[in-house]
C-alpha cells in the first residue's frame, strides 16, 4: 500500500503545475477577464468576486518597477518569466504540490497605477491564495515605496 500512496504523492508534485495559459499578456491594453472560477483576481475586472484594486505609485514608472521587482525578489519560489518596461510576468509555485498560479503586473503611468492578474493554473478553488498574495505585495510594495519616494 505505501508503493501506492508514493506514487500518488509523485504525481500530484510533478502534475500539479499545468500548462501556461492562453489568457496570459496584454491585449488591447488590458489584462485577461477572470475565469468563472474562484482561483483568480484581477484589477480590471469589474465582477466583484473576481476584482481587487491596482498598486498605486507616485513616483516614475521605473521607480515603482524596480520596487516591485526587489518585492517579487524577496518571495519565496518565484520565478520572472516575461519583463518589459511596462509588463511582468511572474509564476509563483506553491511548496507542497507545486501548484503553479500567474501573476501579471501592468503599469499605465499616466495613471501611476500597477494593474494586477493573479490565477491559478489548475483547480477551481484557491481558498483565497491569490487575493493573499497580491495583498501581501501590495503591503510590501507600499512599504519600500515610502521609504524611497
Amino acid at each position: 500500500m505505501s508503493r501506492y500512496w508514493l506514487l500518488c504523492l509523485v504525481v500530484m508534485m510533478t502534475g500539479c503545475s499545468g500548462a501556461r495559459s492562453s489568457q496570459i499578456g496584454v491585449t488591447g491594453g488590458r489584462l485577461a477577464p477572470c475565469p468563472p472560477s474562484p482561483n483568480c483576481v484581477c484589477s480590471q475586472d469589474q465582477d466583484p468576486e473576481h476584482t481587487i484594486a491596482p498598486l498605486r505609485y507616485a513616483g516614475t514608472a521605473e521607480q515603482a518597477r524596480e520596487i516591485l521587482l526587489k518585492v517579487i525578489a524577496g518571495m519565496k519560489r518565484s520565478h520572472i518569466v516575461d519583463e518589459t518596461a511596462t509588463y511582468l510576468h511572474v509564476e509563483f509555485t506553491s511548496a507542497l504540490f507545486r501548484f503553479v498560479d500567474d501573476v501579471e503586473f501592468l503599469f499605465d503611468d499616466g495613471a501611476k497605477t500597477i494593474h494586477v492578474r493573479s490565477a491559478s493554473r489548475v483547480g477551481y478553488s484557491d481558498l483565497g491564495v491569490n487575493r493573499r498574495r497580491i495583498e501581501t505585495i501590495r503591503a510590501q510594495f507600499n512599504t519600500l515605496t515610502r521609504e524611497r519616494m
